[in-house]
């Protein structure tokens, strides 16, 4: 099969294209948004964020806004030490033998890890 010059000339031009197109931050990993940061000399400890704290970041040096104001939802790390607290809560409530407050802790408890799950990057 014959293939001309100007067709092997457009196909790499779309896979150059494709190449220089970036991805938005949110779908990139964890890894490859590590790779950006540590080439953002304002950002600091990359090693220990995680994700979401990774895209923050970047987003905060490369001067980018959200365009979607989300609502204030709790961070997962707040959530969980609420959780951790009501748990504390729950096990005295426990000794004591409170039915009452321990269905109540246990209630609050599950809707708190459901939130967690929830939890937009």
């Amino acid at each position: 099969m014959f293939v001309n010059n100007k067709e092997k000339g457009d196909k790499q031009v779309m896979a150059s294209a494709k190449q220089t197109k970036e991805k938005p931050l949110e779908k990139l990993t964890a890894k490859e948004l590590r790779e950006i940061a540590f080439g953002i000399p304002e950002i600091s400890g990359v090693h220990g964020m995680n994700k979401s704290e990774l895209i923050q970041e970047i987003k905060k040096a490369k001067g980018i806004e959200d365009k979607k104001e989300k609502t204030k939802n709790a961070s997962v790390r707040d959530l969980k030490a609420k959780i951790n607290e009501l748990k504390k809560k729950r096990d005295e409530a426990i000794e004591i033998k409170d039915l009452i407050k321990v269905s109540i802790l246990r209630r609050r408890i599950s809707k708190l890890k459901k939130k967690t799950r929830r939890a937009e990057l």
